[in-house]
């Protein structure tokens, strides 16, 4: 039964025993914080989670804008064309809005540029998630591509360490050199702060082992940031802290 808020919108008009569909969303957010008021304002951050990082240095301008509640759109500048196909994917599958402006000197190789990237999406996911109040905090995802299956872990730790065991066949998928993968992942982990365990079980295609990889990693962080209704104001560690 839906118990009406002071801070819900307003009752349903006298003789009208209906309640609109935005009255109800704002009245089941009451029924979550009954007895304590000041989860109200935590509980709306959750509808807003977003960021927006720049990082220079004297070998790349990134630009990094997140949604942690978005639908999988992209819009991805990086001239690194195999770089954003994978960004794709993990906009697609985790169901964030992405966007990444990026100017690198691709002219030596695309080793900065990619590890940058890395780097500032990293800190757009740390603002993004703020106190990781209500956060689900674990996520997990396997995802099979064929003959290729790979397993991603994570946890919104606070604690930067990551775990890559992924094997190529080939050391380039079309001009791109598979061991900046690790050197992304790297750049992430170290500035989201998380725990991060990649694993490719099998698979011999190089292009399908690396999308299993980044769709996993994108279903992972779903799970993980997603909002848990249960834990509504509670920080999910009982060190009190993330």
């Amino acid at each position: 039964m839906c118990i009406l808020h002071p801070l819900c919108a307003k009752p349903p008009a006298a003789g009208n025993p209906y309640v609109s569909k935005e009255q109800f969303s704002n009245c089941a957010i009451s029924d979550r914080i009954q007895g304590n008021p000041n989860n109200f304002t935590d509980t709306l951050i959750m509808t807003a989670r977003t960021a927006r990082i720049q990082r220079d240095t004297l070998e790349t301008q990134i630009g990094v804008t997140l949604d942690l509640d978005g639908t999988g759109k992209t819009e991805l500048d990086t001239g690194v064309p195999f770089l954003e196909h994978m960004l794709d994917q993990v906009a697609r599958h985790g169901l964030l809005d992405i966007a990444v402006q990026a100017k690198g000197d691709l002219q030596i190789d695309a080793h900065h540029t990619v590890e940058d990237i890395g780097i500032t999406l990293g800190q757009a996911f740390s603002q993004a998630l703020g106190d990781k109040k209500g956060i689900r905090r674990y996520g997990h995802a396997y995802v099979p591509l064929d003959e290729a299956l790979s397993r991603v872990v994570i946890d919104f730790s606070g604690r930067p360490g990551l775990e890559y065991q992924v094997s190529f066949a080939r050391g380039r998928i079309g001009e791109f050199d598979v061991d900046l993968f690790h050197e992304f992942f790297q750049g992430f982990v170290s500035h989201a702060g998380v725990t991060l365990h990649i694993d490719c079980l099998r698979g011999d295609n190089a292009h399908h082992i690396a999308e299993t990889v980044f769709k996993a990693f994108g279903r992972a962080l779903r799970m993980a940031a997603e909002a848990d209704p249960r834990m509504a104001g509670m920080m999910p560690s009982t060190k009190g802290s993330l």
